[in-house]
């Protein structure tokens, strides 16, 4: 086998182009067992990417040459042919190989990123280090997707790095595709204007027929394709990219390693910007991924939105509220498969928007609508919106708008790593005056949640939940309205779980209770404004002990301690409450399973168990 003699992309330029096209062939059935065997992974994106990563690497010179891969989506075979082949039996495992470039694995990896469509701003920051008095004239070359360029930081980047002049070359993967298929006209006009064969024979028929009248024929001729110039220059991209500053070529078969080492290599030799435009198929050569018309298996795993899962849950409250309330809108950005928004895109036709990868627009577009009568539900990660937080903060809390925000992957969220553990939400979303929070224990709680936030009009609500195991509880012990909800009464500590993290005070409880101590155990439910009488309750307890799967630090526990402490400030020192909260430490995690890592900080059960006795000082 090829695969087997490449440790490093020098090897690559040994090869023939049958001997590429071999090598591609090994490594994407590579890939399809490396990502079964680990059960998760992105799939149909690197398996559209084989050929263009071989001619990157066979047209620069990595790691001194800058790659730079935007999302890492398609960074597998990046991975591979930089001598991390042996790693991908611990493929997104803890203590294994990273789902996405990672700078302590290897000299290659530039920039750590999962967030879309950033990769163009580093590109022009590190092609202005390059041309600098500190630079050392390394070669930027930047890997876009389409589905990146939805977003409105890679047209920032553009417009910068095109004013910029700065050298930089920006290859557009171009597979119609982000998650779901892209929403955008940019590629859709090339495809359909300039490699379109029947387009191409009619323009030159249309030509020949005016040609061939009397007299005229040639003025009406230059007059047609004068037209036709004026129709490019409003929907080709090379008038786009260009008016910008920044040069174009393409589109180009990205499967064509030849063809693609041509492209590159003209545009290395240019001292200004230029987009070389790729165009691939996602899911190549895999039937499974070419025959899948959402994602093509943009990412493989267990299904999010399986019966019993968070996600199942939100999508029949979801269509359920659709149904009684007419007015009640879904949108996501790109990802409306993995939210679980296309069963209501389906039901309601028309009522379910896509925006791409652009949360910010999300946001303030929702605003809009909320002004305008809906009532709009944004439904994304948890990661994705803190990209968003302004706009939530003074487009919709500043207006008291009543957007309803469904945060998916709330909490640790496990293989993806540091850049998808949703932690932010809760400290950052608490701090914008009006916003009511909620956050489910149970799939029935995230049901009735959403009924309580659509019930809301005075300002923005939001409901988070994990990627985890979900609950399933009896209809008696399911809460209502703003209120939290008892499950059990005691005298010595009073436990409070955010969310997810009930289950883990629950268990902890029967463990105290077998060691004597009695315990209260409350789900907040609303954890802001948090329920008068949890404080009330909480306050009668000699400990307290709050836990949440966010910051620990400006988080959910620290205003219960607050709370609490301003409700006993008349007591005696001595009987004042002894508050402990525990969360997530500042800092940045490394991927494994969710529990495990929650385990490790020590919270869980036997976390919960310990912190209750050094709260009662045992």
């Amino acid at each position: 086998m090829h695969l087997d003699r490449i440790s490093c992309p020098a090897d690559l330029r040994r090869l023939s182009y049958d001997q590429l096209d071999e090598l591609a062939g090994e490594i994407r059935e590579f890939i399809v067992d490396a990502i079964d065997h680990v059960g998760s992974g992105h799939l149909g994106s690197n398996l559209g990417a084989v050929e263009l990563t071989l001619a990157v690497h066979r047209v620069f010179d990595s790691p001194r040459d800058i790659v730079l891969w935007d999302t890492g989506h398609q960074a597998y075979v990046h991975k591979i042919v930089t001598g991390r082949r042996q790693q991908f039996e611990f493929l997104r495992q803890a203590g294994g190989l990273s789902g996405y470039p990672c700078r302590e694995e290897s000299e290659h990896d530039w920039v750590e990123n999962s967030h879309a469509s950033t990769i163009i701003s580093y590109a022009h920051g590190l092609a202005v280090a390059q041309e600098s008095d500190q630079g050392e004239g390394r070669r930027v070359v930047a890997i876009i997707g389409d589905g990146s360029m939805t977003g409105g930081m890679a047209y920032e980047a553009l417009n910068n790095l095109g004013h910029s002049g700065k050298k930089a070359i920006i290859i557009l993967n171009d597979n119609g595709r982000s998650y779901a298929p892209t929403v955008s006209r940019l590629t859709e006009t090339v495809s359909r204007l300039r490699v379109d064969p029947r387009y191409v024979r009619q323009r030159t028929r249309a030509e020949e027929a005016v040609r061939k009248v009397p007299y005229v024929g040639d003025h009406l001729a230059w007059g047609m394709l004068g037209a036709l110039a004026g129709v490019r220059e409003m929907v080709e991209p090379p008038v786009f990219f260009e008016t910008l500053g920044v040069k174009y070529t393409g589109p180009i078969d990205g499967h064509d390693v030849a063809g693609l080492e041509r492209a590159l290599r003209h545009a290395a030799e240019l001292d200004e910007p230029i987009v070389v435009h790729v165009l691939t198929d996602k899911g190549k050569g895999h039937a499974p991924a070419e025959n899948d018309p959402i994602k093509r298996m943009h990412d493989f795993g267990p299904g999010v939105a399986k019966a019993g899962t968070w996600t199942a849950a939100f999508t029949e409250a979801l269509i359920k509220e659709g149904e009684n309330r007419p007015e009640v809108v879904a949108i996501t950005a790109a990802m409306p498969d993995s939210t679980g928004l296309l069963p209501f895109g389906e039901r309601f036709p028309g009522r379910m928007i896509d925006v791409g990868i652009a949360e910010q627009h999300a946001v303030t577009s929702a605003a809009g609508m909320a002004m305008g009568g809906l009532r709009p539900v944004v439904a994304l990660y948890s990661t994705f919106l803190t990209r968003a937080i302004d706009q939530a903060n003074l487009d919709v809390g500043l207006h008291g708008q009543p957007v309803v925000f469904c945060l998916d992957r709330a909490g640790i969220t496990g293989d993806d790593g540091p850049s998808h553990h949703g932690v932010l939400d809760m400290v950052l979303l608490s701090k914008i005056p009006g916003i009511t929070m909620f956050a489910p224990s149970s799939y029935q709680e995230l049901q009735q949640q959403l009924h309580d936030a659509l019930e809301i009009t005075s300002g923005p609500v939001s409901l988070r939940w994990p990627k985890t195991a979900c609950p399933q509880v009896d209809e008696g012990e399911v809460g209502s309205g703003l209120k939290g909800r008892k499950l059990a009464s005691g005298t010595d500590v009073c436990l409070v779980g955010v969310g997810k993290m009930l289950a883990a005070c629950s268990e902890a409880a029967a463990i105290l209770e077998e060691q004597g101590v009695s315990c209260s155990v409350w789900d907040p439910r609303v954890v802001h404004p948090l329920d008068p009488a949890l404080v009330a309750d909480a306050a009668d307890h000699p400990a307290v002990v709050c836990i949440e799967d966010g910051y620990r630090d400006g988080g959910i526990g620290m205003t219960l301690a607050d709370l609490v402490a301003e409700a006993t400030v008349d007591r005696p020192r001595g009987d004042q409450p002894v508050v402990r909260v525990m969360g997530v430490p500042t800092q940045f995690l490394a991927h494994g399973k969710p529990d495990a890592i929650l385990a490790s900080l020590d919270l869980d059960a036997a976390g919960v168990v310990a912190e209750a006795h050094r709260a009662l000082g045992r």
